[in-house]
């Protein structure tokens, strides 16, 4: 990986031969990208949809509260990425930050990663018993099937533990069964993690904790959340000569033969046309497909619209300072509520809350069009503050106020065919339209985290600036990169230990076939 530049822009400063890039959505990859761009002499545009930068990162304002999208922690193994942080941040404007998130199951608090002691006694002797000796038979006779979340967890943690501390979470977020959510998924989130490495880290708490991602004990956060740095790196972007422009759709991706020539955006006075000899993208990548003109091919078109997208929704309650909780967040395990996980806003950062009261984040996963997504807010209020109730953690009297956000598209789903049709865009991308740079989670159909979206982002924006040839999809597949460091060579199979087959869904495959016909 090369040295990434990490100086300032000079406002207005672009280089006369520089190239027209168009930049798709303004969220951390789209923003990185477009201000890694202006360092380099370029003045890209970007266009975004929605009103607020940051995407899925944004801190949304209601009410005079701020609230994170899902939470997000400042933590990461990627030098370049820690120091664009404080680039566009001072370092005063960040809070080092306790983390700390435990597991509701049944009336009971748990803590998470789990440790070994604290899950085992909190179960009660004999379920302790029986999870141990799941676990040891899990050694012995391993799940035939890792390649599927159910079996990779098993194997590390066994059955028992498996179906109460990652099952029903898990089932929320995706909204299928965790037998059908591929294994890929799982090497990202819970990465190196087993019930044996949790009893080694309670032993010696101290020594190695970093070496796992997931238990990291503190982390950097901005004091008025995520959003803040989004919103400075539109004014740095803009003081670069860039432009970033809001409320703004990108509804066709030009191409000619040998990649793409131009954009056309639709706000609120029409349309018009953009030249552009390269397209940065982290709008979703089955999106882009579909808005390429001449079309592509209908296998293409079909591995775009097999890919799914899980859908989120945050229903933010103002409680009494008192009814909190000192945990970032608690993951629900505990069955007959809908709510998948409560954030305490005010554990976050003082700053996003009010002098004797906090914020509390309950988060729903959703899929647009259910009966969640459409139900009006105030049933949403509702039911978020009984769901607090029946789990014991605040009364419903005790709700002040509320507040509802959507967020479309907030998760890739990780189904069995993903991976191919991945593939299939990824390739056909790479040969007809070389100069469409898919980056970040939606961009890319992959569940990075922000430092990875940014990653993406800096080595595109790199090589369009200075013609290195970076390959941008091996961020956050390499064990080296996301784990322990092992001496294991990357193998670009996301981390999951195995070679996973490419299946494309069957009518990918018809689709071909009928290609293949009319050749």
């Amino acid at each position: 990986m090369s040295t990434i530049s990490s100086q300032a822009p000079e406002s207005g400063q672009g280089a006369p031969d520089a190239p027209a890039v168009v930049v798709i959505g303004a969220g951390p990859a789209g923003l990185t990208a477009a201000y890694q761009l202006v360092k380099s002499g370029v003045r890209p545009s970007v266009f975004e949809a929605d009103d607020v930068v940051g995407g899925i990162s944004r801190t949304v304002e209601r009410g005079g509260w701020r609230f994170d999208i899902g939470g997000h922690r400042f933590f990461t193994k990627a030098g370049p990425v820690e120091a664009l942080w404080h680039e566009i941040l001072p370092d005063e404007d960040f809070l080092m930050r306790p983390r700390m998130s435990r597991i509701h199951y049944r009336g009971k608090l748990f803590d998470y990663p789990l440790k070994a002691g604290n899950a085992l006694s909190g179960l009660g002797l004999v379920e302790a018993a029986r999870c141990v000796g799941s676990y040891m038979w899990a050694q012995i006779k391993p799940p035939k099937d890792q390649t599927k979340f159910e079996g990779w967890v098993a194997a590390r943690f066994g059955f028992r533990l498996y179906s109460i501390f990652f099952k029903t979470y898990t089932e929320k977020v995706w909204g299928m069964p965790a037998n059908e959510i591929e294994a890929d998924w799982a090497a990202q989130r819970i990465k190196n993690l087993s019930l044996f490495k949790a009893v080694a880290n309670a032993l010696a708490p101290k020594r190695n904790q970093k070496q796992i991602t997931s238990l990291i004990e503190q982390f950097q956060y901005p004091k008025y959340g995520p959003g803040m740095m989004w919103e400075r790196c539109r004014d740095l972007v803009a003081d670069g000569g860039g432009s970033v422009v809001m409320n703004t759709w990108v509804k066709t991706v030009h191409r000619a033969e040998g990649g793409a020539v131009a954009v056309t955006v639709k706000d609120a006075a029409g349309e018009r046309t953009v030249p552009a000899d390269h397209v940065v993208s982290s709008m979703p990548i089955s999106a882009l497909v579909r808005a390429l003109d001449p079309p592509a091919p209908a296998e293409v078109l079909a591995a775009a619209d097999d890919l799914r997208y899980r859908d989120f929704l945050t229903v933010a309650l103002v409680v009494p300072e008192s009814a909190g909780f000192p945990d970032n967040w608690i993951y629900i395990h505990t069955p007959g509520v809908r709510v998948g996980r409560i954030q305490n806003f005010g554990s976050w950062s003082p700053y996003l809350v009010k002098e004797g009261r906090t914020c509390l984040g309950l988060e729903y996963f959703v899929s647009e069009g259910d009966d969640l997504w459409e139900a009006a807010d105030d049933v949403l209020i509702k039911q978020g503050a009984q769901e607090l109730e029946a789990l014991g953690l605040v009364s419903s009297d005790a709700v002040e106020e509320g507040y509802v956000v959507r967020m479309p598209k907030a998760y890739p789903v990780y189904d069995e065919y993903y991976r191919g049709n991945v593939e299939v865009i990824r390739e056909w991308l790479a040969r007809e339209v070389p100069n469409v740079h898919p980056v970040g989670r939606n961009g890319m159909h992959r569940y990075n985290n922000q430092d990875h979206s940014m990653m993406t982002a800096m080595l595109t924006a790199e090589n369009i600036a200075t013609g290195t040839t970076h390959d941008v999809w091996s961020v956050n597949v390499e064990e080296e990169y996301h784990e322990e460091g092992s001496e294991r060579q990357a193998s670009g199979t996301s981390g999951t230990g195995r070679d996973a087959p490419i299946l494309p869904r069957r009518r990918v495959e018809q689709a071909q076939a009928q290609t293949d016909q009319k050749v």
